[in-house]
C-alpha cells in the first residue's frame, strides 16, 4: 500500500508534448446514473436485470441512451455486447477498452457491474468537460450475461461455443435467443471480435464484493488477479437400511461420514496458509426419508485460490482426509470432477497494477493490492490484452444483495483512478 497525503498534479508524457488533466469525478452525477439503473427491474425484494429480461433489455437501452448524449459512437457487437467509441487522435491506434456489466442476479444490488459502467461514463463526461482527446480510441463496454457465465466477454473472444449457445438461461431464452434479444448475431461467433494487437488493454472497475477494503478504510483495491474456480462432486457409499431396527453400533451411516468430510473442508481451508477458500455449499442425502440411514451422499466442493499449487494442494489434503474417514467409517468416498468446473487463476498484468497504483497515489487515494475471489469478465479478456482491475469499498460486504451498497463518494474516488489509468496507457505507461 502506498499514499500521498495531498493531491499532486497529474502530468502525463506523450510522444510529442506533456498534458496535465487535473479534474475529479462528481459523485452527485455518479450516483444519479446509479439511481437511473436501479428504476429497471427495482422492487422491495431487490433488483433483478437477469440477462435477456425485459429489465435487463430496458437498463442497457438507458446506458445507450448516457452514452450517446455524452457523444459516444454506440454499436452492439456480434456476442451482444454494448460499446460506445469515442474516436482518439490516431484513428489506427488500438482501442483503450474499459467497462463491466449491467445484468444482475435474480434480487440482487444496484452496484455489482453498474459501479464499473457508470464510473467509465464519468471518464467520458470529464474528458469531453475538459475537452480532452485521447491519443488512442476510447470504448466503454457493457458486457452482457455476465452473471451466467462471462458469456459476452467470452464471445468478444472466440469462447462462445455451440453447446453454451443452446443452454436455456435463467430467463428462459436459449444463450443465443437471448443474443438475438440484444441485437447481437450468435451466428458470427467462434473467432475473437478485437484481433490482439486492435487492444491495447483492458481495464474494469468493479464493488470489491468483500470487507478487507472497508474494514481497513482503503480507497482503492488493486486487484492482483482474479481466483481460479474448481468444483468437485463428493459422493460418500455406506449401507441404507431402517433407521429403527438397525443398531448405532455397525451403522455405515454415508451422512455421517458426510459430516466429518465437511468439518475438514473447514479446518483445511482455514488451516492451509494463504488465501484460499473452500466450501461445501450443496449437500443431498440418500434416499432422503426421516427413517431410513442414509446409504449414499452427493455433496459439492469448491475451491478458490490465486495460486493453481494451493488449489491442488488443498484438494489432495482434503481427498486425503475424506479417505481417512470413510475408511475409518466402513463407508467409501469418490471424488470426481468437470472439466467445465475448472477455471484457472487468471493474474492481471503487472504493469497494469504499477499504473493504477500509480494513479492511486498521485491522487493521494490509499490502496492496497488483494486478489479477487469472485469471477469477473476481466479473466475472460487475459488472453486477448494487459489487463486491470480495480475494486471500490463494498459497505458491509454486502454483494448479490439488496443491500449492496458503494457510497457515491467511494465511486467517484474509483472514476478517478480509472481516468488517470487510462491517461497513462494513452500515453505509452505500458511500453516504458
Amino acid at each position: 500500500m502506498r499514499v500521498l497525503a495531498a493531491f499532486l498534479p497529474i502530468f502525463l508524457t506523450a510522444a510529442t508534448s506533456t498534458e496535465s488533466l487535473e479534474v475529479r469525478a462528481e459523485p452527485a452525477q455518479l450516483a444519479a446514473w446509479v439511481e437511473g439503473l436501479a428504476v429497471h427491474g427495482s422492487d422491495e425484494n431487490g433488483t433483478s436485470r437477469v440477462a435477456y429480461t425485459e429489465a435487463d433489455i430496458a437498463g442497457r437501452r438507458y446506458v445507450q441512451e448516457q452514452m450517446q448524449s455524452l457523444g459516444l459512437e454506440v454499436r452492439t457487437d456480434a456476442a451482444g455486447n454494448l460499446v460506445g467509441r469515442r474516436a482518439g487522435r490516431d484513428p489506427d491506434a488500438a482501442v483503450i477498452l474499459f467497462g463491466s456489466h449491467t445484468d444482475t442476479v435474480p434480487e440482487g444490488g444496484n452496484y455489482d457491474g453498474v459501479a464499473g459502467v457508470v464510473a467509465g461514463l464519468e471518464v467520458i463526461r470529464l474528458l469531453n468537460a475538459a475537452g480532452h482527446t485521447t491519443e488512442h480510441p476510447l470504448e466503454l463496454i457493457v458486457f452482457q450475461n455476465e452473471e451466467g457465465g462471462l458469456l459476452g466477454s467470452k464471445g468478444l473472444v472466440g469462447m462462445l461455443g455451440s453447446e453454451e449457445l443452446a443452454t436455456v438461461s435463467q430467463s428462459g431464452h436459449t444463450i443465443a435467443e437471448g443474443i438475438r434479444r440484444l441485437g447481437g448475431n450468435p451466428d458470427a461467433l467462434g473467432q475473437p471480435i478485437y484481433a490482439p494487437r486492435d487492444v491495447a488493454a483492458f481495464v474494469e472497475l468493479h464493488i470489491e464484493q468483500g470487507r478487507r477494503l472497508v474494514d481497513t478504510d482503503i480507497a482503492i483495491g488493486i486487484v492482483q488477479g482474479i481466483v481460479g474456480i474448481h468444483w468437485f462432486e463428493i459422493i460418500v457409499d455406506g449401507d441404507a437400511n431402517h433407521a429403527g431396527t438397525t443398531p448405532m453400533a455397525g451403522r455405515r451411516d454415508a451422512l455421517v461420514t458426510a459430516a466429518k468430510i465437511i468439518q475438514q473442508v473447514q479446518a483445511i481451508g482455514t488451516d492451509t496458509p494463504g488465501t484460499q477458500v473452500a466450501t461445501v455449499g450443496r449437500i443431498r442425502a440418500e434416499p432422503g426419508a426421516p427413517n431410513v440411514i442414509p446409504g449414499r451422499v452427493v455433496m459439492s466442493l469448491e475451491i478458490r485460490d490465486l495460486e493453481l499449487g494451493i488449489m491442488q494442494q488443498v484438494r489432495e489434503t482434503i481427498e486425503n482426509a475424506a479417505q481417512r474417514i470413510a475408511k475409518a467409517d466402513g463407508t467409501g468416498v469418490t471424488f470426481r470432477a468437470n472439466e467445465a468446473t475448472q477455471h484457472s487463476p487468471a493474474p492481471t498484468d503487472e504493469r497494469m497494477r504499477e499504473i493504477i497504483e500509480d494513479a492511486a497515489d498521485r491522487l493521494g487515494y490509499a490502496s492496497v493490492r488483494l486478489p479477487s475471489m469472485a469471477g469477473h469478465d476481466t479473466q475472460s479478456l487475459e488472453s486477448l490484452a494487459p489487463t486491470g482491475m480495480i475494486f471500490v469499498p463494498s459497505q458491509g460486504g454486502y454483494s448479490h444483495s439488496p443491500r449492496e451498497l458503494t457510497t457515491a463518494e467511494d465511486l467517484a474516488r474509483g472514476a478517478d483512478v480509472l481516468l488517470q489509468s487510462i491517461l497513462q496507457i494513452d500515453a505509452g505507461a505500458l511500453n516504458r
